[in-house]
Parts: structure tokens; C-alpha cells; sequence
């Protein structure tokens, strides 16, 4: 039977078989260069453009794909818009729905059906005979309008990803004193004293690189070797499918260097080179690969301040400044100690500073996950509740 595996409750008919040029009309876009300015949306197979005076359509909204390049990327253009030459729309027929149909172009994989020998391209001809199966307009109504509520969700977390991203980029700049200077220009109540500079070793109770491990060396369990690709900017990475250990033998054997859960890991290696985490507790022993340099602070040093510090644009162009070797450059630890740090002196505002730019981080990684989880929601369903 043509029917979903999954569907909303009340429809039990099958789906009929349509080829898509019974279900939407394919138009071209057009060259917008001969029109003035204005606030009517221009779409490429990048998406938006820029800005013109005259609608390319009337009141009906449609379905963007791109005839060149990009050609597996559609999405939906509201009324009035233009198009450029590089870009079909796609406008339903009558007894169909522009989300239902969109959600039709999202599972169909376009990139198998290009012909070319050059740059991914589609035809109106190949569009208009790809089949497909829809059920009643009532049904696709139901389903345009859950995945419409899903998209809406993914795009509320990216807008709140992005502006949360923007937000810390602004304070970071902010909190954080310019260059020749010994303030910054935001900081929390009751916080006067000028900040000092300290070479980043200094602040240091344990400064050193991780160890020289071969996959000679590597087991299938025992302690866990915490690699560079784990390291991110003020994140750590935990990447499922890539985990190594090494056993207990070869740890006592090569003398290794345990690191432990609050202990910062910069990675001396691109991309970017110099950033930096603070170690989770993963539950287990663990050691670090010899383009780590492992940061244990003093007393007087926060953590989560320092590690904050170690994203700010400032020690990134000093770090850039240092790297050197061959085709894949790196910064020495003997450059990175020497790396001139500024912190307040007084340890209540660096930790207000660090649980400042903590919660930041902790907001824009919610985002994240909440988008990546909304992806894999619709990604299943776009595959169970068609044909």
C-alpha cells in the first residue's frame, strides 16, 4: 500500500502517485539588474541578495531551488520576492500546500539526479518529472503545518545561537582591557583597582605539554588520551566515534602526565591555534597528546576567567604572531609562556567575569543541541511520514 509509516490520526487512504509538474508550476528566475533599489527581497542559489523595487511575483508565495551549484538546498520564498537567473521558483497548484510541498522537495535527493559533468545543475524537464506520492489536501495541511512548526523552532534557536555568539564577541571585547590600557570598559560594581599584566606561565602552578603518544602505544581501554581535536574555543569536544586510550601498562611505562577534571588544555595546533578548554570529568584517567600544553592555575588565578581570556580576539592575534614551522604551524610552549595576560587582582571579580562568560557559553551551546535535536526529529519524520 502507498502509505507512510507514520501519519496523523483520521487518514488510513492511500497516497496517489503525481509526477511534481501536477503539483507545482516551474518558473525561472530573471536577470534584477536593470531595477532601482527598494524593499522587495532578491534570492540567489546562496539565498538572499540584496533589495529591489519591483515583485517578480504577485500574492503567491513558492519554493526556491537551485538550477546551478547549489542545487540541494530549497527553501521558501515569501511574497513579493524576486529571483535571479540561477534560481527556479516553484509555485503550487491549487489543491496543494506550499509546506507540504516544500517538505516533498526536502526528501527528494537532487544531487543523484544531475547529468552534468561540470557544475551540479538542474532542468525544468527533470524537475517536472520527478514522481512522488501526496495524500489529501486536508493531510497536507496536517503535515505541512508540523514540519512548518519545526522549522520555526530551528531557526528560533539558530537566531538565539547567533545573537547570543554576538553577544559574548561584544563583551569579550568590553570586559577585557584594550591594548596600553589597565581597565576595561565594562566591569561589575565595586571593582576600581586598575588590572595587571602577567606572563600567562606565571599564572601557572603546572605548565606543560601533554604526551608523545604513538598508536602503537593506543588500547582499546584504560586511560584516556584527550586529543587536540577535542580541544574547541572554551568547550570541550567529546567526539563519540574518535575516543583513545592507552592501558595502565603504558601510562607507568612512558611516565605519562595525568591531567584531571578543571585542569585547562590549550592546543598549540590550528584551528584556531591556542585555544583552549577546561576538562570535564569524563570518569576516568586521563592524559593529553604533546600539542596540548596543559594549565594548571594558581591559587589567585580563576579557571574559568583565564579560559575566557584565551578566546578573546586580543590573544588570538598574539598567538598568530607566534606561529611557525611547516605546513601545518604551531605556537611553542615557550612562546605561549611568554604571552602577557591582563586580570584583575582581585579573585572575586575574575570569577565574576568567568561565571559571566560561562552562562554565556552554557546559552550557546542549549541552542545548539536544541537545533541539532529539532534536526534529527525532522530528518526521521520527513523519512516516516512520506512515501
Amino acid at each position: 500500500m502507498n502509505k507512510p509509516k507514520v501519519r496523523f490520526k483520521g487518514y488510513n487512504d492511500a497516497w496517489e502517485q503525481r509526477k511534481l509538474e501536477d503539483i507545482v508550476d516551474v518558473c525561472s528566475g530573471r536577470d534584477y539588474k536593470h531595477l532601482s533599489e527598494g524593499d522587495i527581497p532578491v534570492y540567489g542559489t546562496g539565498g538572499y541578495m540584496l533589495s529591489v523595487s519591483e515583485a517578480l511575483s504577485e500574492n503567491d508565495d513558492a519554493i526556491g531551488i537551485g538550477r546551478k551549484g547549489t542545487i540541494d538546498n530549497p527553501y521558501i520564498l515569501r511574497a513579493p520576492f524576486w529571483t535571479v537567473d540561477t534560481l527556479f521558483y516553484c509555485v503550487p497548484k491549487e489543491k496543494y500546500n506550499l509546506d507540504f510541498v516544500f517538505c516533498l522537495y526536502q526528501n527528494v535527493n537532487w544531487k543523484s539526479m544531475d547529468e552534468s559533468t561540470g557544475v551540479p545543475s538542474l532542468s525544468k524537464l527533470l524537475i517536472n518529472n520527478v514522481e512522488v506520492s501526496v495524500p489529501t489536501k486536508a493531510e497536507q495541511e496536517q503535515i505541512g503545518k508540523y514540519f512548518s512548526k519545526i522549522d520555526y523552532l530551528i531557526t528560533l534557536h539558530q537566531r538565539k545561537c547567533e545573537e547570543t555568539k554576538k553577544l559574548k564577541k561584544y563583551m569579550l571585547q568590553k570586559m577585557f582591557p584594550k591594548d596600553g590600557e589597565c581597565v576595561p570598559e565594562i566591569r561589575f560594581a565595586s571593582f576600581t583597582d586598575a588590572w595587571e599584566q602577567r606572563k600567562l606561565e606565571t599564572l601557572c602552578k603546572l605548565f606543560t605539554d601533554g604526551d608523545w603518544i604513538e598508536s602503537r602505544d593506543q588500547s582499546a581501554s584504560g586511560v584516556r588520551l584527550i586529543q587536540t581535536g577535542n580541544v574547541g574555543t572554551t568547550e570541550y569536544l567529546d567526539k563519540e566515534n574518535n575516543k583513545k586510550w592507552i592501558s595502565e601498562e603504558t601510562f607507568n611505562k612512558l611516565h605519562c602526565e595525568e591531567i584531571f577534571p578543571g585542569d585547562i588544555l590549550i592546543s598549540r595546533l590550528p584551528e584556531p591555534a591556542g585555544r583552549a578548554c577546561i576538562v570535564p570529568n569524563l570518569g576516568t584517567r586521563m592524559i593529553t597528546a604533546v600539542d596540548c600544553t596543559i594549565v594548571r592555575t594558581v591559587d589567585e588565578c580563576d579557571k574559568k576567567f583565564l579560559v575566557q581570556y584565551l578566546s578573546t580576539p586580543t590573544y588570538f592575534k598574539v598567538v598568530n604572531s607566534f606561529l611557525g614551522g611547516g605546513t601545518r604551524q604551531r605556537i611553542s610552549r615557550g612562546n605561549l609562556a611568554e604571552i602577557s595576560v591582563p586580570i584583575p587582582k582581585n579573585i572575586e571579580e575574575q570569577n565574576q567575569i568567568g561565571f559571566y562568560f560561562k552562562n554565556l557559553d552554557r546559552l550557546i551551546t542549549l541552542h545548539q543541541r536544541k537545533c541539532e535535536e529539532l534536526q534529527v526529529i525532522k530528518k526521521c519524520m520527513l523519512k516516516n511520514m512520506f512515501v
